[in-house]
């Protein structure tokens, strides 16, 4: 009895273990219950779709309180003082300027500077154009009392001077002159008291005012900071009006990447995640990086600039330190600025990189009018000096370093008549694998082959046991 037993486990357990070995006969397919598909989640570094319904129509510039008034401040005067200044600056080297003014200068073409007002210094003279003004109507946009949109301007279109060597990016460009800020103002209205001119709402409609004054390249160096959040109707109105002048009237828009600043000047935080599809902050108008160039600055070492936002928007870079341009309230040149105690203060920031940005874009309109402004832009990009990063860009520099040489001499496949993005095929070999074969021979083969080697291993297990079993009762007999 005890044997029999013995032998039944014996059996149990091998069978368990030819279960294991050969597996089910079949099983009844899994039915997997109907789950509700996931909506994706827009990352905050990207915005909203485009509401078109918001874009402003063309109207006359004027203040968007009842008036603004001059603050303490007062307006800029000289700021050469006693610095040195360098008359071919390392941009303008390092760029090669003078070497692309050999294909193109911008004339014909209309860059609109957005910013705080332009003068007409003796090196723009006859090509200043009144485009409007947001802060003081009656201005028209040629009066600069804070001197940043001349500085602008000057690194944009400055014509060359043959004593000093000094030029702008396109020197024969016409520029249309747009104030929409201003610090040097102040808003006492009660319902809107403000420190500065300008807000967000206003340069949408600058942007709007640009293109319909005819402007072939907007620049703006002003940037809007913010976390991230869902934009207001004002930044709403912002991306509705870029995505008009792009898409629907031909017109490149080029805008500062923004600086770092914890004194109320620019953004709080740098946008240093590891994941850079998620930002610490949001920087306006790069935001809508799709339809606009967004420029970084780099520094005189080759480098990304310290102060220079980072951000997946980024999309290019150029000389934002050290920078030469028109003195405002000068007939020469200034490399430096004047704070409010006076001192002297190096020109810097993304404000005066994305200038020369939209300055060559302008040289690119001039050598290629075929072109739309986004094959413009795509140019620009496409011939930039690419960061070592495998797919040529990242969140620091964008692209990389403009080139214009390049861009005005290289020749683009994709824009060709007709071109076409080339399909894109598998490798193949010449190694073939064969015919595909029916496997239901081989599976059938297999199946029972695991069968006949667990049914013999039964067999053993079985023979064994019952053998053990026998001299154990031999032994206890003796």
């Amino acid at each position: 009895m005890r044997v029999s037993r013995t032998v039944k486990k014996a059996a149990a357990t091998a069978a368990t273990a030819l279960l294991l070995v050969t597996g089910p006969l079949s099983l009844a397919p899994a039915v997997a219950a109907a789950q509700p598909a996931a909506q994706p989640t827009r990352p905050n570094s990207v915005p909203p779709p485009v509401d078109r319904s918001l874009l402003d129509q063309p109207a006359e510039p004027k203040p968007d309180v009842s008036t603004y008034q001059r603050n303490s401040k007062g307006c800029i005067a000289s700021n050469t003082g006693n610095r040195p200044v360098v008359p071919k600056p390392h941009a303008q080297m390092v760029l090669r300027l003078d070497d692309a003014h050999r294909f193109a200068t911008g004339k014909g073409v209309k860059i609109a500077i957005i910013d705080t007002g332009v003068e007409e210094h003796p090196r723009l003279k006859g090509r200043v154009e009144a485009g409007g003004d947001y802060v003081v109507a009656a201005e028209k946009g040629v009066v600069d009392c804070d001197g940043h949109g001349t500085e602008v301007a000057g690194v944009a279109a400055a014509s060359k001077d043959d004593s000093t060597g000094f030029v702008g990016a396109a020197p024969d460009a016409q520029i249309l002159a747009i104030r929409q800020t201003s610090d040097r103002y102040e808003s006492k209205d009660p319902a809107d008291p403000r420190k500065s001119a300008g807000k967000v709402t206003t340069l949408a409609q600058a942007i709007v005012r640009a293109v319909d004054r005819g402007a072939d390249v907007i620049n703006i160096s002003l940037t809007s900071c913010d976390t991230p959040k869902e934009p207001s109707t004002g930044e709403r109105k912002l991306q509705a009006a870029i995505d008009w002048a792009v898409n629907e009237r031909n017109v490149v828009i080029v805008t500062a990447a923004g600086n770092i600043g914890t004194d109320g000047t620019g953004c709080p935080e740098q946008n240093d995640n590891q994941n850079t599809d998620t930002v610490k902050v949001i920087a306006s108008p790069p935001w809508y990086s799709k339809d606009v160039l967004s420029v970084a600055s780099i520094s005189d070492r080759g480098e990304p600039s310290t102060f220079s936002v980072w951000g997946p928007w980024v999309s290019i870079a150029a000389p934002g330190e050290d920078i030469t341009t028109l003195d405002p309230k000068g007939q020469g040149l200034t490399n430096a600025n004047a704070d409010e105690r006076g001192a002297l203060t190096t020109i810097q920031g993304t404000s005066f990189a994305s200038p020369y940005v939209a300055g060559i874009a302008a040289l690119v309109r001039e050598r290629f009018p075929d072109l739309t402004a986004r094959q413009v832009m795509d140019r620009l990009t496409m011939t930039a000096q690419h960061p070592g990063n495998p797919n040529g860009k990242d969140h620091k520099v964008g692209a990389g370093m403009i080139n214009p040489i390049a861009a005005l001499t290289a020749e683009l496949p994709s824009e060709r008549a007709g071109a076409v993005a080339p399909e894109i095929k598998p490798i193949t070999t010449d190694l073939g694998l064969g015919n595909e074969k029916d496997m239901t021979p081989l599976i059938v083969a297999l199946s029972g082959t695991g069968i006949g080697v667990g049914l013999l291993l039964l067999t053993l297990f079985v023979v064994h046991t019952v053998n053990r079993n026998r001299n154990r009762s031999v032994i206890r007999r003796i």
